[in-house]
């Protein structure tokens, strides 16, 4: 779409039913996401790309979740949390994805105010969550590793649906104290913007209201959905590393060692990719870098994170085997 073109339709929209005037206030009741602007060609290739890459997503977590829900030597905890951060995935890739698609489909795409908050909250919350499950599954192998001992009844099955219950219920309350929050902003201003889904800060940039008191409140909820999780996940990461740094046997320490190594993958591409956007952004960084940034945590993440727990673990390429020699067996006896 050139200059002259988005100048029309910018004049266009300004003029569109979707202003309402209310005492010489013009109130916004959608918006229009820009995504990426590129040529077509790179539109089409990029278009197929992330098409391919949440349909990777998609059957991808639906294989993890599959085999720990059928493979007896899958239901332990540490299989049933990696099972529950495959449904956050899923759902964090389907709130931003499929959207994005028809956003780059259509050099851009409008979506409505009510529209715009619902995917913020389903975004915030998968977000939410997988900090709060990553930090259950560092205590997890804290446990596994540094308590052995006690490891069996402390993460009991019980537990283990207790702790998942709890970090889910907690985001939502977080996320729908912020949304509500939020939607009592004014948006009189311009409509357009500059990011391939509704996320917080090109959202906050669009209302005319004071939105001082909205970070506050966000930076404060961040605390027990993100700080507190990288204080459980930072020291049980440190202790476990010491643990297996003292065990003598090279076998036993690399075996020790390949039951975290996933997790601590896990972790540091969407830690990094998170706080490069939100907490540590780099000087000069372009609105570009950073919806490239927010890309690889809301759709390539996800699709990394199966592929780095089947590559990397022994126990679930073996349930791949026997589901394949099993689907073998009854088709062809």
């Amino acid at each position: 779409m050139n200059r002259s073109t988005f100048d029309i339709r910018s004049t266009a929209e300004a003029h569109h039913p979707m202003h309402q005037k209310e005492n010489n206030w013009t109130t916004v009741i959608e918006f229009f996401l820009l995504g990426f602007r590129c040529s077509q060609s790179i539109s089409i290739f990029l278009f197929c790309l992330l098409l391919a890459i949440y349909c990777g997503t998609i059957c991808g977590n639906l294989l993890i979740i599959a085999l720990v829900s059928t493979s007896r030597n899958l239901h332990t905890p540490m299989y049933f949390f990696i099972s529950q951060l495959s449904i956050s995935d899923i759902v964090l890739t389907t709130d931003i994805a499929p959207n994005f698609l028809h956003v780059i489909l259509n050099e851009g795409g409008k979506i409505s105010f009510i529209g715009c908050l619902t995917q913020f909250s389903f975004f915030c919350t998968s977000i939410a969550t997988e900090c709060l499950l990553l930090a259950v599954m560092s205590y997890d192998r804290y446990l596994a590793i540094c308590n052995p001992l006690r490891y069996a009844s402390i993460m009991t099955g019980a537990c283990c649906v207790k702790l998942t219950i709890i970090c889910w219920v907690i985001s939502l309350s977080i996320i729908l104290i912020d949304v509500l929050k939020i939607s009592k902003l004014d948006f009189c201003g311009p409509n357009i913007m500059n990011h391939f889904f509704c996320d917080l800060l090109p959202l906050l940039e669009l209302s005319c209201s004071d939105t001082s008191a909205v970070e506050l409140q966000i930076m404060l909820f961040s605390i027990p959905s993100v700080i507190i999780p990288m204080i459980i996940i930072i020291p049980s990461y440190s202790k476990i590393v010491f643990t297996i740094l003292k065990i003598s046997s090279n076998i036993s320490r690399q075996k020790a060692f390949s039951t975290c190594s996933s997790h601590i993958i896990v972790v540091s591409i969407f830690y990094w990719t998170m706080f490069c956007v939100y907490v540590f952004p780099t000087k000069g960084q372009t609105l570009t870098i950073s919806k490239i940034l927010s890309l690889l945590y809301t759709v390539v993440s996800p699709l990394i994170n199966p592929i780095i727990y089947s590559l990397r673990n022994k126990d679930i390429q073996k349930a791949i085997q026997e589901t394949l020699t099993i689907h073998k067996a009854h088709h062809y006896p």
